[in-house]
């Protein structure tokens, strides 16, 4: 298993509150483990509540000894917004703070996803999926014939988000399980890349023979040619499925 994770502030912000983590060695009684996530809340705030949400959820998950994945990715994330919920209490320069979150861990041949917010992850075998779901305004108003995907209006309105950890003390985490084959590719982002290229330009760039890191590094490059209106983070994971890797 190979991974690599980037983040870049874009063109147009000044401070980065986009926060990633890729680990291919075991944390605590995980096989791997891989993070983004996108703060909101002001310069230092965002900033804040990406890291701590991270750090934290990665310092829980390694002294954890629950062997189910989904009910302990579970256990951690409500642990660590629980903590963030109570950090924006006592602070207030930190009061609104928040951030999505997407974690991911590969256990042979299945995938399993916890998403919270609007970063997303994407499988790309012959051509690429989102198994997430965005927790927004303008996917809720589509789920219920309202909108019209792509449409100006929801292109305007879709940074809106309607979930994000640390706003509130209670939370509903989305899980996704997903059977891995040979030849897939794993792709986390936060929305300053999927805002700035389509699904075909991440196909084809995930899809190349260019090596992991090249492959994340020109998905950022990209970003910021077509504008990179936003912070940018990138966890690009290939699992190897069913190929031998020489040491």
């Amino acid at each position: 298993m190979k991974a690599c994770a980037l983040t870049d502030t874009g063109r147009v912000r000044t401070a980065n509150q986009d926060y990633v983590y890729a680990s291919v060695e075991p944390v605590g009684s995980l096989p791997n483990l891989f993070v983004v996530a996108d703060g909101m809340g002001g310069h230092q705030a965002g900033d804040y509540a990406s890291r701590y949400i991270v750090e934290n959820l990665v310092s829980y998950l390694q002294y954890t000894e629950n062997s189910q994945i989904v009910p302990l990715l579970r256990e951690g994330i409500l642990k660590v917004n629980t903590m963030l919920y109570q950090e924006s209490k006592e602070k207030p320069e930190l009061s609104g703070m928040g951030t999505t979150l997407v974690a991911a861990v590969a256990d042979e041949n299945t995938l399993y996803v916890a998403n919270v917010g609007d970063s997303r992850l994407y499988l790309v075998r012959d051509r690429i999926r989102q198994v997430t779901k965005d927790h927004s305004y303008v996917e809720e108003l589509v789920s219920l014939g309202r909108l019209e995907r792509g449409s100006k209006d929801y292109k305007d309105k879709k940074n809106i988000i309607t979930r994000a950890v640390g706003t509130e003390d209670k939370l509903l985490v989305d899980f996704f399980e997903v059977g891995l084959e040979p030849g897939d590719f794993i792709l986390m982002c936060s929305d300053g890349l999927s805002n700035m290229l389509e699904d075909v330009e991440m196909e084809e760039i995930v899809g190349s023979d260019l090596e992991l890191e090249e492959k994340a590094e020109k998905l950022i490059t990209v970003a910021n040619d077509n504008g990179g209106k936003d912070n940018i983070a990138v966890v690009l994971v290939d699992p190897q499925i069913g190929r031998e890797v020489s040491l």
